[in-house]
Parts: structure tokens; sequence; C-alpha cells
């Protein structure tokens, strides 16, 4: 009996900071054996954030396409989604903050990532970080930004086949589609 190969499935890795979520990402694109993009959010506006870009470069080592789109992400999806191609998000949480802080659509920007996201032709791992299992936070912006980021997990968790929290590295799938074919 032989097992037929096939194309892993969009996930949503969620986590909190320094979790792991986003090595897991990593680690799943790899396991894909199709070419790898790394689609980056993050903005280097001082030397802290310089330093961690080169960072989580120098992790990752060779073998990626690095692409840099702070705001424009479904743009960016629609440019790098293939067939053959699997492409990791990191992350939606830097995405939504650079979106509020341009003043944009935060609803009308996830319900176009969502439909893009159902027609990707390739694998999307998002890492993106679980704010909500915290303390409340003491301003009205991170409140509003806490709950923004809720809204735009359980939007994309909804439409998605796979989603797994990462917690010390370790992954707990919360919902995952059964990517075994059947055996001939």
């Amino acid at each position: 009996m032989t097992t037929l190969a096939c194309t892993p499935a969009t996930t949503l890795v969620l986590g909190g900071a320094r979790s792991g979520k986003s090595a897991f990402a990593e680690r799943l694109a790899r396991d894909s054996k199709l070419e790898r993009v790394y689609l980056a959010t993050a903005s280097a506006g001082d030397d802290e954030m310089r330093q961690r870009i080169a960072h989580h470069r120098a992790q990752r080592g060779d073998g990626w396409r690095t692409v840099e789109e702070p705001l424009a992400l479904v743009e960016a999806l629609e440019r790098e989604t293939a067939s053959g191609r699997a492409v990791v998000v990191d992350c939606l949480t830097l995405w939504l903050s650079n979106l509020m802080h341009a003043d944009r659509d935060i609803e009308a920007e996830t319900l176009r990532l969502a439909a893009c996201l159902r027609q990707s032709p390739g694998p999307v791992f998002l890492v993106s970080n679980e704010v909500g299992l915290g303390l409340v936070p003491d301003t009205p912006l991170g409140r509003c930004f806490r709950d923004a980021q809720g809204r735009l997990n359980q939007a994309i968790a909804a439409v998605i086949p796979n989603v797994v929290f990462v917690a010390a590295g370790l992954p707990i799938w919360l919902k995952r589609f059964n990517q075994e074919e059947p055996t001939a």
C-alpha cells in the first residue's frame, strides 16, 4: 500500500510572545518541501527592531525568499501564493498594529484577508499572537488592539482548515483538517 502525497493546508499558528510560534510555522513550511517565501510584516523602525529582524533571518537560514510588506498583505499574498510554494506570514499581530497606525479599516482588511486565504492556490502559514490571555490593558488603545486582534484571529480561524496553538514550543492542534489521502 502506498500513501499519496498531498499539499499541506493553510494553518493559523497562534501563541504568546516567545512561545515558538514562528519557528513552528517555519518548520511546517520547511517540511512541506515546497519553495518557501517568508512574508514579513515588521518594519525596521529602530535599532532594536533591526536586530530582531536580523536575528529572525539568521535563525531561518537559507532556502527562504523574504518579502517585506507591512500593510498590503492581501496584495502580497495574491502575488506570492502559488501551487508548489509555501508562504509564511509573520506576523498578523504586527500587520494589525501597522493597519491601526495607518488608520485603515480593520474590519474591511480582515474580510479581504479571509477572502484571499479561501482562494489561496498554495499553503499559507500565518503567525499571530494570542493577546487575550493576560491582563486587561489599562488604556483604551490597548483594549481596542486586544479586541481587534481577537476578532482578526477568529475571522481567519473560521475560514482556514488548520489552527494550532503553540506554548513553550509545543503545538496544541485546535482545528486540523485530515490531510491524509486514501491509501492505494
